[in-house]
């Protein structure tokens, strides 16, 4: 890669994400935890105090109701900062856009601490679909994992309380809370409710883990990417020296129930396994495109590779197991991927209130789109159990048995 694009890379860091990173990648970061968002806050300088000219027509009604309300409605006096705020979350819900939402200065300022260190949460990471907080993966080992919360699970009560119709930043602050706490949630699956209870605890687990595993006189090497975060291409990058010095037959990459994170991240992080060439390509309302290039000096460019997802594999891992069918680099073994295929910006308002953006389009190398598909894998293993990552003593793991026997015979 030139310097021009490792650059231009790095001038774009503090402005591009994706990922399995929805408004609960930071507000569930203290409550529900999601990934960590690259992105810091830049705050919209040159923006107009008045309302454009172009636009004036249109907000003619806004305003005649500003004045309505502020004349007649029976409690005065009303609010002004209630009712801006109130105005800017309905125009950015009436985008219908899931992954774009607005922030209060104080949901901000949650937003901003769940960057600096640990979080006391249950930890999932979650999105608002079509009015319903829905799961997108429980966090491995998180309070959430281990009590048995799955992806797409929905939450329909937290203590009892029904939370139908309230926005997904009033159920964050319902569920949050110190940790060691509980909270009872109620939760559908397959159209059946039941209640679950999570004691919250403190989310700081490391995003990488990796060792040997020495399969009838071959060495496969094993690698779980938990979430793909500010520090992630560097950690994969010191665990895979220290595994490639064992000289593997081959290699497993474990993206199940990764929820994404910083692109960044993911594009230095395919760079470690696939060659030159296309990572992925963001693609803007008007038309403009970016492309994402990796270079020829991975450390396991040329290893056999195979690469499991299950339904929470989202986001970032999406665009990992896309890129790797693009080039057909390696095989992806489990389920059908989440299917978030946009990617967002934070940006801090003047008044310390905050929205989150979807500015584009993610496009594997190939052009393809899996915005609400997901990626379909090459070998399809659906695993019935509650927890794949710890199954019963008479039980094993099917998707990574199978990543091992792909790995040891091939296709055949």
């Amino acid at each position: 890669m030139n310097n021009e694009t490792v650059n231009q890379r790095r001038s774009n860091f503090w402005l591009d994400t994706l990922g399995n990173v929805f408004l609960a990648c930071v507000f569930f970061g203290l409550g529900l935890w999601v990934g960590r968002s690259e992105t810091i806050f830049p705050y919209l300088s040159g923006t107009p105090r008045t309302t454009p000219a172009e636009a004036q027509d249109a907000f003619v009604p806004f305003w005649e109701v500003w004045t309505l309300i502020n004349e007649r409605y029976y409690e005065q006096p009303v609010d002004p900062d209630l009712l801006a705020q109130g105005a800017i979350r309905g125009m950015i819900e009436a985008l219908g856009d899931d992954y774009s939402i607005y922030l209060s200065p104080e949901e901000q300022e949650m937003a901003s601490a769940s960057f600096e260190g640990e979080f006391e949460g249950i930890g999932a990471e979650v999105m608002d679909d079509n009015g319903a907080v829905v799961i997108v993966s429980p966090y491995e080992g998180a309070p959430a994992f281990e009590a048995g919360l799955r992806p797409r699970d929905i939450i329909r009560g937290v203590d009892d309380t029904d939370i139908g119709g309230m926005d997904l930043s009033t159920v964050v602050r319902m569920v949050r809370g110190p940790a060691g706490t509980d909270v009872k949630l109620t939760i559908e699956r397959d159209g059946a409710l039941f209640d679950v209870i999570v004691t919250r605890g403190v989310i700081d687990l490391p995003s990488v883990a990796g060792e040997i595993l020495d399969e009838d006189e071959e060495k496969i090497a094993y690698l779980r990417l938990r979430r793909f975060d500010l520090q992630s291409d560097d950690e994969i990058e010191a665990k895979l020296e220290e595994l490639m010095a064992e000289n593997p037959d081959g290699l497993i990459l474990d993206l199940r129930s990764n929820p994404g994170g910083s692109l960044t991240a993911v594009v230095n992080i395919i760079d470690q396994f696939l060659p030159e060439g296309v990572a992925l390509i963001e693609k803007f309302g008007n038309g403009r495109e970016e492309i994402f290039e990796t270079t020829d000096e991975g450390l396991a460019e040329d290893t056999p590779l195979v690469v499991l997802v299950d339904e929470g594999s989202a986001s970032a891992s999406e665009v990992f197991a896309g890129a790797v069918q693009d080039y057909d680099r390696g095989v992806i073994i489990g389920e059908t991927t989440f299917g978030k295929g946009t990617v967002q910006t934070w940006d801090s308002l003047s008044d310390g209130s905050g929205i989150r953006l979807t500015i584009a389009r993610w496009l594997t190398p190939e052009g393809t789109w899996v915005h609400e598909t997901g990626v379909s894998p090459d070998i399809e293993v659906v695993i019935e159990s509650d927890d794949p990552f710890r199954p019963d003593e008479d039980t094993v793991d099917l998707q990574l048995q199978a990543a091992i026997d792909y790995l040891q015979n091939g296709s055949e």
